[in-house]
């Protein structure tokens, strides 16, 4: 049997005594992996990327699927131990995937081969002048700025004119994105679609609470299941498209631009939490958990 390793932060291991809010996606995402991967002959188990390097010569694939703190100023220490991994077991994502996703000066790159991007602006760090000629560069009254490393809605912040300047440590703390704040993620909600070895599985849209407009369960975001379009499933894979190489997994997040067309937000390829709840089927019966260990075990063979 096939020996894979979920990759994780320190604290999305079961018991840590700092363990996140959130760690029930953990629960939620591994109960429906770990008997989809032993019906295609392999064996999951969940182990803090820190040791990856080390424990590598177990396994037989690692996947990095729960490294929610890569991007706390770990990103350096992370793509080392991938790269470090990679010389005994498969990383998937690859290690050139992962270091190409882990900035977000991809969405440039994805631009200009043909992505449906929002427009962007990117400085090396984020100051009254710059984030003033961002407004009328983009023609918004609120913008939302961002880590060109980051997750989760880590270090970002939404501001609009005449609000009193954030301060540096909610401010991202380096460089950073500025991008025009859609309205559409508070009326309509962010649609994320799933994609594994290059093939849709499932959708979703996300919405926050009211009065917010970050849509994570940490902030009180919630989901719903959805069933794209054939017209929003061809935006997505106009996106995965513009890839040089086809990622094992993908989640295509998406909002409404203010021209009514679905916009790239992200194309999140290192750590996605997958909303495998919003494909049909429970625990080992799920077929999005089907769909991407089907995936991994073509590219394994």
């Amino acid at each position: 049997m096939l020996k894979i390793a979920v990759l994780a932060s320190a604290n999305m291991m079961p018991g840590h005594p700092d363990e996140r809010g959130d760690a029930f996606e953990r629960d939620e995402e591994m109960g429906k992996l770990i008997p989809a991967f032993g019906a295609q002959g392999m064996a999951l188990e969940l182990i803090p990327w820190r040791d990856a390097a080390e424990r590598a010569p177990e396994y037989d694939a690692m996947l990095p699927l729960l490294v929610w703190d890569y991007f706390e100023g770990n990103e350096a220490a992370f793509l080392g131990e991938m790269k470090a991994a990679s010389e005994h077991a498969q990383i998937y994502n690859t290690v050139d995937i992962l270091n190409w996703n882990s900035h977000k000066s991809y969405l440039d790159i994805l631009a200009a081969r043909g992505a449906p991007v929002i427009e962007t602006i990117n400085v090396d760090r984020i100051t009254e002048t710059n984030v003033a000629d961002a407004f009328s560069r983009l023609v918004a009254d609120k913008l939302v700025i961002k880590p060109q490393v980051g997750g989760g809605a880590w270090r970002q912040v939404l501001y609009a004119k005449g609000d009193v300047f954030p301060a540096e440590s909610d401010l991202p703390p380096g460089d950073a994105m500025i991008q025009a704040f859609l309205p559409s993620v508070q009326s309509e909600g962010e649609y994320s679609f799933l994609y594994f070895g290059g093939e849709y599985s499932h959708a979703l849209i996300k919405r926050p609470k009211d009065g917010d407009y970050r849509i994570q369960s940490l902030y009180g975001g919630t989901e719903e299941t959805y069933e794209a379009t054939a017209e929003e499933k061809k935006t997505a894979e106009a996106v995965l498209a513009t890839m040089n190489d086809m990622p094992l997994y993908a989640r295509v997040d998406l909002l409404r631009g203010l021209d009514g067309q679905l916009k790239l937000i992200e194309l999140e390829m290192i750590e996605p939490y997958l909303y495998l709840l919003h494909s049909k089927g429970e625990g080992g019966d799920n077929i999005a958990a089907h769909n991407l260990a089907k995936a991994l075990k073509a590219r394994l063979s």
